[in-house]
């Protein structure tokens, strides 16, 4: 198989992540015989200092013309100032529209070794391991009206009956391949939008009679992720609530460097970590590429239905975390530290050797 990945590496870390989760890639090519062929086009940050827009129309051109998209990240708070389109920000904003991803899916669970890695005791988390379904290309994000008006500031949220009936599906069926779970997030005590949420997702349920669906508000939500996460398998909800809840997640399973993300469409996908840019840490060789090498992982199995791939690399994460490396923010968990490189490539070893 010879199929075209775009690499956005992107601002901040997502260089060096994405270098790391190419490593394992091209492990996983020489484990199984694949010829990845792997391109790389500018966006955000790394675009404007190149006198173009964060989301260049070259590399949209790419984006359709692979087969899947690896994004590293976007941010800098070079271009924090100024009309809000030129933002690096924008450019992840405007690739979800254009490729019409509307399915955000996040996982999160404890990985071996890492218990005591997060704020909550090791028998509250004992088990964890949930995925967060949210809708991507709808409510405040990109609702319109939107602006500002003198001293006030204005959004909209809007949904509309097709857009939650279509990532309401996209819950259902990954709680069929899981625990058979979902919990569909809303505020319909408040809002008109998760009125209209609730009853579409329960019309949708009655075609998955072999799923269990219970509704729960935003903050109910939120705050059971923080005292019994282990009780959801599916967390189905909006895009504002599923950004914020999915960070909350990766909170508790002990940092945010670890979580991968995929947003899906009816075409090609795109991957990427959960975190941001930290333009802190950039260059410094500690930032954590767990999150951008699961992200591969989930490339590898949603965008070309490599799943023995995607276990493979899976299996070598939890591996290198049962032998103990640990990057910078891992610290807490103890162990042996490594750094960004480092830890790519005993993955990538570990995806070879398992392969002998």
């Amino acid at each position: 198989m010879n199929p075209t990945i775009l690499l956005l590496p992107g601002d901040g870390i997502g260089p060096e992540v994405v270098a790391a989760a190419v490593v394992v890639l091209r492990a996983v090519g020489d484990r199984f015989g694949h010829a990845f062929a792997l391109t790389e086009a500018p966006i955000g940050g790394a675009a404007l200092r190149r006198g173009l827009p964060p989301l260049p129309a070259e590399t949209l051109q790419a984006a359709y013309a692979a087969d899947a998209i690896l994004l590293g990240a976007v941010g800098d708070p070079e271009f924090d100032r100024g009309d809000s389109s030129r933002r690096p920000e924008s450019a992840l904003l405007g690739i979800r529209r254009e490729l019409k991803l509307y399915a955000n899916l996040r996982p999160a669970k404890v990985w071996p070794g890492l218990e005591n890695a997060g704020p909550l005791k090791p028998e509250v988390l004992a088990g964890t391991d949930l995925l967060v379904v949210r809708e991507l290309t709808g409510g405040l994000y990109y609702g319109e009206p939107r602006g500002t008006d003198g001293d006030s500031a204005f959004n909209t949220m809007r949904y509309s009956r097709g857009e939650v009936r279509r990532i309401a599906r996209r819950g259902f069926d990954a709680a069929r391949r899981r625990r058979r779970r979902v919990t569909s997030v809303d505020k319909a005590n408040v809002l008109e939008t998760s009125r209209l949420w609730r009853q579409v997702v329960t019309e949708v349920a009655r075609d998955y009679r072999n799923v269990a669906l219970d509704h729960m508000y935003v903050d109910a939500c939120a705050m059971k992720i923080a005292l019994a996460p282990a009780s959801f398998d599916v967390i189905l909800t909006e895009n504002l609530f599923g950004d914020i809840l999915s960070d909350e997640a990766g909170a508790i399973v002990g940092s945010l460097g670890l979580l991968p993300s995929a947003s899906l469409g009816d075409g090609r996908g795109l991957f990427e970590p959960v975190h941001g840019s930290a333009p802190d840490i950039a260059g410094k060789d500690i930032a954590n590429p767990i999150g951008a090498i699961a992200s591969a992982a989930m490339l590898l199995r949603h965008a070309l239905q490599l799943d023995a791939e995607a276990a493979a690399v899976e299996n070598a994460i939890g591996d290198v975390l049962r032998e103990g490396l640990r990057t910078a923010d891992l610290a807490s968990a103890g162990g042996h530290p490594v750094g960004t490189r480092g830890m790519g490539e005993r993955i990538a070893a570990v995806v070879r050797e398992a392969g002998l």
